[in-house]
Parts: structure tokens; sequence; C-alpha cells
């Protein structure tokens, strides 16, 4: 392709095939990732557990921020729903929470409001009137004023909206809201599970009603002065109030708390969490790891035009060198891979992709992950790529969550499931120099 206008609008739609959101089910890039992840599968792990249950409930389902979790759990929402069962699922940092700032409270109301939504043949009496109580006081700390002089669903979806809009963009009412609202989660608890009951009365026999609530593994970590945290006083701490509802629900979880010295209460709590790993692309001593090397050239193959696919060399890359290097230097992190496309292609004038381009990427990259390791982080980093292990302690589950540490997964010879860590590749080279 000589014309430059074209080559400009390919480049154009190449760029935005690799932007960084969750695919839906049935989406043509999809890339079954399972033999390099520990065989980890939601619509096993999770799903069968929802299915087979007769009791109620309550997962934590884990990994690093931009790893696939959302597209995995929009995938198991629609196999059960395939199967007849109603799946109530949300994004609690897109409209209802603050990652920044994130308490029980919120989790609890957007909650609610999503039950509202999901639930319209349920009758909103008992929330509506739960909400009504609450009315004066919300009223004296609310930009706008609450009306549910009305009671139907219209009023409550918009109402409760309304609060969790607040809650999540307003710091100075943030608080206020959550003060007035803290003392009576209990009775919204009962209100809430009233409604439920009377949705599923109108359901089917036999069929599940499960919430999934995701993107609760992005709420930042905040230590209190008594030295717990914010992610501690929500799923450790509230356990009971999070489990209280009258459905089967999957929370997301930081993977900071996964690996602490909470991992035995939270299961005890919640049952064995489900953890996504990166994809592995090497082997613990270093070496390419072809089949994991091959899924994430499959990924790139999949979202380039299709009259590219059939050749990624020479028509995207250069080489398979280049190709390969982008691939590893992303450690197997989905969210990374898609990223260091972007930046190659922004710093691309013509294709094929070539050697320059990929590494300006990663040195982008590498400044990123730099900026993100403090001082006396280094040193437990390097520890960590040179013994493939981590610890339980507070500095490591930072780097877990910051993603400067990735965790990887497989199946040795004897068919048992081996977990090792390393420091993300884009940082080898600033770990060799110190």
């Amino acid at each position: 392709m000589t014309n430059p206008q074209d080559m400009e609008e390919l480049l154009d739609e190449m760029y935005n095939a690799f932007t960084p959101t969750p695919l839906q089910p049935g989406d043509p890039a999809y890339v079954d990732c399972r033999a390099v992840r520990g065989d980890e599968d939601v619509l096993e792990d999770l799903g069968r557990t929802v299915r087979r249950s007769n009791d109620l409930t309550y997962q934590l389902y884990s990994g690093y921020r931009g790893s696939g979790k959302t597209t995995e759990l929009l995938r198991l929402k629609k196999d059960l729903e395939d199967r007849g069962h109603v799946v109530v699922y949300f994004a609690a940092d897109e409209a209802d929470l603050s990652v920044q700032d994130a308490q029980y409270t919120d989790i609890l109301l957007a909650c609610t409001r999503h039950l509202l939504r999901g639930l319209k043949q349920a009758n909103p009496a008992p929330i509506l009137n739960w909400l009504k109580a609450r009315l004066q006081d919300l009223n004296a700390i609310m930009l706008t004023e609450i009306n549910v002089d009305d009671v139907n669903l219209e009023v409550g979806l918009k109402e409760f909206a309304k609060i969790t809009a607040a809650v999540r963009a307003e710091p100075g009412q943030r608080q206020k809201i959550r003060e007035q609202l803290e003392p009576h989660t209990e009775t919204l608890i009962q209100a809430l599970n009233a409604f439920i009951v009377d949705g599923k009365s109108h359901l089917p026999e036999k069929t599940k009603l499960l919430v999934i609530a995701d993107n609760l593994d992005r709420i930042v970590p905040i230590f209190r002065d008594n030295g717990r945290s914010n992610h501690e006083e929500i799923f450790l701490d509230r356990h009971e109030q999070l489990k209280a509802l009258d459905c089967h629900i999957i929370y997301t979880v930081p993977i900071s708390m996964i690996y602490s010295r909470w991992a035995t209460e939270l299961k005890d709590n919640y049952g064995i969490p489900q953890v996504l790993p990166s994809i592995m692309v090497r082997q613990e001593n270093g070496d390419t790891y072809q089949p994991g090397l091959e899924i994430l050239i499959t990924i790139i193959q999949l979202r380039v035009p299709e009259r590219l696919q059939d050749a990624l060399v020479p028509k995207v890359f250069e080489s398979e060198v280049v190709l390969n290097e982008l691939c590893l230097v992303s450690g197997g992190y989905a969210r990374d891979l898609v990223q260091l496309m972007q930046e190659a292609i922004n710093k691309t004038d013509t294709l094929p992709i070539r050697e320059r381009a990929v590494r300006r990427a990663a040195d982008a990259l590498r400044d990123v992950y730099r900026r993100a390791v403090e001082e006396n982080q280094w040193a437990v980093l390097k520890e960590v790529r040179d013994t493939k292990e981590i610890d339980n302690d507070e500095v490591q589950r930072s780097l877990l969550f910051s993603r400067c540490v990735l965790e990887y997964r497989y199946f040795d010879k004897e068919g048992a499931k081996q977990t090792w860590y390393d420091a993300h590749p884009v940082l080898w080279r600033e770990l060799d120099d110190r």
C-alpha cells in the first residue's frame, strides 16, 4: 500500500482495534487462554458452583487489573443466562463508587441500584419505603432533591442513581451520605431481600439469581491508623453483610488480599477464591514458553484487519523477532500487550512495524512501571525475579497490586498445578543495572 492516506486510515483502524476494553461474549477477537493460564475457567470454576449448589454461594474472583477478568465474567453471565438463569452484572467503578475511596456502604448501594434495574418484575415498595424513611436526612446533604412520593421502579432507579453518583463523584458529600446511611444498612439489607424474594417468586422454578459485582479489585488500598486497610474492612469485617443478600454473588477482590495473612479467613468466609493469572510466555528458567507466545500472537492476529491476518510477518511486523519481542516484553499481561501495540502503531508511519517502534513502545511502558516502584521495593523486586517466589508481606502485596510482579501457573509432568512469580519483564533491564 503506497497511498499515504490509505496507510493512515489503516493505522487508525489498527490502533482502535487494540483499545484495552473487555470483549463481549462471542467477539471474534476472543482467544481461549486456559491452556497457558493453569486451566482456569470461570464457566467451570465459578459457574458450576452456582449451578450445582442448593445453598446460596458467595464467591471471590481476582487477578490483575486488565488481565481479562471482565471478559471472562461476561462469558459466565452469558453462559448462565443461556441456561435459563438470571444474572445482574455491574462494573462498580463506572457509576457507583470511587476506587480511590470506597467503603462497604457504597457496594451495598450499588447492589441495590442494579438489582432494582435487573429485577423489574419485583415489587420495589420495600426499597422505596426504606428510601422514604431516609428522605429528610438525605435531602439535607444532597445537591439535588430526592423525590419518592410515587412508589414505582423508575423513581427508585432515578433516586438511587443520584445517591451513587454523589458518592462516586462528590468527595465532600461522600462521607456525609455514608454517615446518614451507615446506621441503616441492616434495614436496607432487609428491604433489599424482601425485594429479591418477590422478584425470585416470578422466576421459573430452579432459576438461579446471580449478582456479579465487578471491578471491586480496583479499590486502592488505604491503611488506617490502626494498621488495617480498607480492603480488610470491606471483605473481612463486613463479610457477613456482603453475604447477607438472598441470591448468589460473585465479588471481584484485589489480588493483594488473596496473597495476605487473611487468605484462610477469606477461604472460610467465601470459599476458595479463584485467581486469573497472566499468560505464561516464559518458563521459570527464562526460556520462551512457545504455547504462551503463540497465544499472544493469536491475540494480535485476530485484532488486526482481516486482510492482514494471513501474514503478520511481513505485513504487520518486519520480522518474527520484532513480533516476539513485543509479546515477550508484555509478560503475558493482556492489557500491556494491547497497549504496547497501540504505542508501537503510534510510532509507525507506514507498515510494517519496525524494531525501533517496538523498542520505543517498550521504553514508554518501562517509564510507567519504573515510576510505580518505590526505592525500597527494588531489592524485593530483584529477589522475586531470582527466586520466582513471593512472601506474605506488605511490600510484595503492593507489587502484586501494581502489576510489577506477575503470577503464572502451569501443570508439571506429574499433573500438579504449579504457581510462580516474576518481575514484569519490562523492568528486567532496570533490575540488571542495580
